[in-house]
C-alpha cells in the first residue's frame, strides 16, 4: 500500500512541475508606448494594467498571457495629449474602458527570447499583435518586450488624426514585468 500512495504522489507532483507557472506583476512593472506628431516622438504609459501571465520557458504549451488595460491611466506628461487620447477620438476610455491582449500560442527564437502570437481587444476590435520578448528566469522573473501596432486598424485617431503625415499609424508598444509566483 505504501508503494502504491508513493507512486500516486511521484505522479501527482511529477503533473504539477510539468504545469507553467502563473505568476503577477510587481511594483517595478511597467506598460508603454512611443509614437510620434509632426515628426517629434513622444512616449506614454498605462497607469492601470493587471496582466496574468502563465509561463515556463520549458512548456510553451502550457503558457498564457491575459493582460487587461485602463485605458483611462494613459499618460504622456502633457496634460492636453492626455485629456484628447482618452477621448472619443482616441482610446475612448468612457466607452471602451479597457483594451486586452491575450496569447495562447509561443514560439521559442533561442536563448531567452520568445514570441506571444497574441490578439489585442481596443475599442472593440481585435487583431493579431505578436509580441517579441525575452525571459530572465529567477525568484522573481522579469519579461521584456515590444510590438508595433497600427493604430487605425483599431479606430485610434479618426477623423482629422487619422492624416498619418502628421500621426504615423505604427505604435511601438513596449513593457518590461517583474513577476512573482502566486
Amino acid at each position: 500500500m505504501t508503494l502504491r500512495l508513493t507512486l500516486a504522489l511521484a505522479a501527482l507532483l511529477a503533473s504539477v512541475a510539468a504545469h507553467a507557472a502563473d505568476y503577477r506583476a510587481e511594483a517595478g512593472s511597467t506598460l508603454g508606448f512611443r509614437a510620434t506628431y509632426m515628426d517629434e516622438a513622444f512616449d506614454g504609459r498605462f497607469a492601470r494594467f493587471t496582466p496574468e501571465i502563465r509561463f515556463d520557458p520549458a512548456n510553451l504549451a502550457d503558457a498564457r498571457f491575459d493582460v487587461r488595460i485602463a485605458l483611462a491611466s494613459a499618460s504622456t506628461d502633457n496634460e492636453e495629449r492626455d485629456q484628447m487620447l482618452v477621448g472619443p477620438e482616441f482610446f475612448d476610455a468612457t466607452g471602451a474602458a479597457e483594451a486586452r491582449y491575450v496569447a495562447t500560442r509561443f514560439r521559442a527564437l533561442g536563448g531567452n527570447r520568445f514570441v506571444a502570437d497574441g490578439s489585442l481587444t481596443l475599442r472593440g476590435v481585435t487583431r493579431a499583435v505578436p509580441l517579441q520578448f525575452t525571459w530572465t528566469p529567477g525568484p522573481k522573473p522579469v519579461l521584456e518586450g515590444s510590438a508595433t501596432l497600427k493604430r487605425l486598424e483599431f479606430k485610434v485617431g479618426e477623423g482629422d488624426w487619422a492624416d498619418t503625415a502628421l500621426l504615423p499609424d505604427e505604435v511601438k508598444v513596449s513593457t518590461r514585468l517583474v513577476l512573482a509566483p502566486q
